[in-house]
């Protein structure tokens, strides 16, 4: 089977490439040959092209047929749009990368499935993933174009600390300052690890049974926001010194972490499997997400990649101080 990943070295496409390759897959990625070095993958073909450029990658495109075509970075209605016009008759199958965020928020039932209302008011990015799904479905609907949408919700490898902050508030918590957790930290949340993640996605390549199908591939792990605080402050042999602070207060100091809290970190959100699973028969997470803080305990425990923002750690000092939280 030959597939082609359109971006593939990020945190959760470059889980799916190692899977996909390590299943005899011929995989290509498409992207401008910029970051490979973050996370070099043996065995992936590379066609340089700047996907944005439509004629640059109609050119560089122009001797391929694809079994199934992987977009990890389209955000908006037009990168839709765009790709259409490139991969129809190019491909058997076109796999979005959308976002389980464009659910019904605040939902008004548990746990999540694919029937889920989507609307999202609160966050741009949900709702302009929303729309690129409306996109696919009208191609669907007048050209067969043959579409699969794929709906991942907090996905993480060993580089990405999942709270406000990042490692900057990882930092603070080494050292015993206080760190802000959204709300009253009893929010529910599903935390997926990306080689999980990528069970689901590999399985749905190819097959055709996915097509005019959506799917989320999340785990089943439900944990609230203080669990989460205080998995990496035992790792790190630490008190954790945890602040509640409403989301909206936070809104009011940061838009784009406040987008974030109130269109999709703020609200308790579980999923129901089943859909995924009926499928692809093999996806069952197994990493549960104590395993997950100590691999990324472990890579922050080098100190090349501890990046301490003092931007990010003055907007803290000010939530707390101007609400005399400290």
């Amino acid at each position: 089977m030959k597939v082609l990943f359109i971006g593939g070295t990020g945190i959760i496409s470059s889980a799916c490439s190692e899977l996909a390759i390590s299943r005899g897959i011929d995989l290509y990625h498409l992207n401008r040959g910029k970051t490979s070095k973050i996370r070099h993958i043996e065995g992936v073909k590379t066609i340089i092209s700047d996907i944005r450029n439509i004629e640059e990658t109609k050119k560089a495109i122009e001797n391929h047929h694809f079994d199934a075509v992987v977009d990890w970075i389209a955000f908006e209605p037009e990168h839709i749009k765009n790709n259409i016009k490139l991969f129809s008759g190019k491909t058997n199958q076109f796999v979005f990368i959308s976002s389980a965020s464009i659910y019904q928020t605040p939902p008004k039932k548990l746990p999540i499935t694919e029937e889920t209302i989507l609307d999202n008011p609160f966050w741009d990015y949900s709702i302009n993933k929303i729309a690129c799904e409306n996109v696919l479905r009208k191609a669907y609907q007048e050209n067969g174009f043959p579409y699969t949408i794929v709906r991942p919700s907090h996905t993480y490898d060993k580089t990405l600390i999942p709270f406000l902050g990042d490692y900057t508030t990882l930092h603070r918590m080494k050292k015993g300052l206080p760190v802000i957790v959204h709300g009253d930290g009893t929010s529910i949340w599903t935390l997926t690890h990306h080689k999980d993640f990528a069970v689901g996605l590999v399985g749905l390549l190819g097959n055709p049974n996915a097509i005019n199908e959506a799917y989320h591939i999340t785990n089943d792990e439900w944990l609230s926001w203080n669990h989460i605080y205080n998995l990496f402050a035992k790792e790190l042999g630490v008190e954790p010194h945890l602040v509640h602070v409403p989301s909206k207060i936070i809104a009011t100091f940061s838009k784009d972490i406040g987008d974030g809290l109130l269109g999709d970190k703020e609200h308790s959100m579980i999923f129901d499997n089943t859909k995924i699973r009926s499928i692809v028969p093999d996806f069952n997470p197994k990493i549960t997400f104590s395993e997950g803080v100590k691999e990324i305990v472990a890579w922050y425990a080098d100190e090349s990649h501890q990046k301490y923002n003092k931007d990010t750690n003055d907007l803290i000092e000010s939530i707390l101080q101007d609400y005399n939280w400290l």
